[in-house]
């Protein structure tokens, strides 16, 4: 055992008292209180750590005491909302470009020795957090394989039930098979995971069916549905606030313009800045917090001036504004996708097409059900945003009805089903 290693053990236990090594060595199925750990790396966006929230807002307000431990890639993560029995270790971060190649974000460290001090802090935290379930968030062996060895320890230690979470779709099926393959995906959630839950309907998307998952990872797989993201304005401060008020806007309707996390969303945020709105509209453009600053500073010098335009960079809780937007242009990922449905909003949905095709599959196919409309990001112009936002007769869609929009409503059954070593079919 190393010093380090040895002052994690002690600081952990019994150094701390009698009363807190008694809690500590308490088993999981005895105490009061269940724990959960999250994890998510959250190398490309902010998506990650704020689905695992949701779940975990939803979780933490279930009938069972229960404490929530989020494990996060972005600093960013600290600027959201956590409710009482939630809280966030915050990961030195990795990032990862736009040819999904890995690197630091911002520590001039080797990237092994970045993964190793990661993988290192999680372990320590969840060797002395001792959680009833660890829930991790798409990728089986964590970024990097930063989570093989913690799982190893989870299995071996006993106590803790493993989850995997998808959303519904990962990327084009040939690169997942390949993907998977390459990493041996199959193997991990053979060796170390309870069950795999899929944040999605499968009429949307059928992940076991075009993954191909085989008979024995299939059959721990469940479909949640989709989270209907209208429930995270209940753990949100200040709900009755009009946003459009606070931002200083007239009266008009308001066209909201999301771009993800940022950090490829500059050409469409600029389109967007240059479009024709109608009269009497206001634009709220949330560029994002990883948006390069060269193009920030441009898109400040397009909108100075303009009474109805407002530039964000960032906002904690983006469904704010979005509860009371008319329309939506936004990109394609999970979160902003499941709350453009979750809201029935009018959408018009530019895709990100690399490294991955999840976007452009998931909303080619919702655009197919006649949910959203869909602009190829090739077919990215000012002219055109401003010709979809002329039209006026578009409908608002209804979506409640046709999709499954009961995942977070399910989510509590499915873990104490799991707890309880009882897992069966969610009807």
């Amino acid at each position: 055992m190393t010093g380090w290693e040895e002052k994690v053990a002690t600081t952990s236990g019994a150094a701390r008292g009698p009363r807190h090594a008694k809690a500590a060595n308490r088993p999981v199925g005895d105490r009061p209180t269940r724990r959960i750990a999250m994890y998510s790396h959250d190398t490309m966006g902010i998506g990650h750590v704020r689905r695992n929230l949701l779940i975990a807002q939803t979780l933490v307000s279930s009938p069972r005491p229960t404490s929530i431990l989020l494990i996060a890639g972005a600093c960013e993560a600290g600027a959201f909302v956590m409710p009482p029995g939630v809280d966030c270790l915050t990961l030195p971060s990795l990032r990862k470009d736009g040819e999904g190649n890995y690197t630091t974000r911002r520590l001039g460290i080797a990237i092994e020795d970045l993964v190793n001090l990661r993988t290192q802090a999680i372990a320590a935290v969840l060797k002395s957090f001792k959680p009833d379930a660890f829930i991790v968030d798409k990728a089986p062996r964590g970024a990097l394989r930063e989570l093989e060895p913690v799982l190893a320890m989870l299995k071996a230690n006993g106590g803790t039930r493993c989850i995997l979470g998808l959303r519904e779709v990962l990327d084009d099926p040939v690169a997942v098979w390949k993907e998977w393959g390459d990493l041996a995906n199959e193997e991990a959630i053979r060796e170390y995971y309870d069950a795999v839950w899929i944040y999605g309907d499968p009429r949307v998307y059928d992940t076991v069916a075009e993954y191909r998952l085989t008979g024995d990872v299939a059959a721990k797989t469940r479909y949640t549905g989709y989270f209907d993201q209208r429930r995270r304005l209940e753990f949100v401060p200040g709900l009755r606030d009009d946003p459009r008020k606070q931002l200083g806007l007239p009266p008009g309707e308001l066209v909201l313009g999301m771009m993800g996390g940022g950090q490829d969303g500059a050409e469409l945020a600029e389109a967007f800045a240059r479009a024709d709105f109608p009269p009497s509209t206001n634009a709220v453009l949330i560029s994002g917090p990883f948006m390069p600053a060269a193009v920030q500073s441009r898109l400040r010098r397009l909108v100075a001036g303009r009474s109805r335009f407002r530039l964000l960079d960032f906002v904690a809780e983006p469904d704010l504004l979005l509860r009371q937007a008319d329309r939506v242009v936004a990109m394609g990922g999970y979160n902003t996708v499941s709350e453009v449905l979750s809201f029935e909003k009018r959408a018009l949905l530019i895709p990100r097409v690399a490294p991955r095709q999840e976007q452009l599959i998931r909303v080619k196919r919702l655009h197919e059900l006649g949910l959203v409309d869909m602009l190829h990001p090739n077919d990215v112009t000012p002219a055109a945003i401003s010709a979809w936002l002329a039209n006026e007769s578009q409908a608002r869609p209804h979506i409640h009805g046709l999709l499954d929009f009961d995942g977070l409503a399910k989510l509590p059954r499915l873990l104490d089903e799991l707890l309880v070593g009882r897992i069966r079919p969610v009807a």
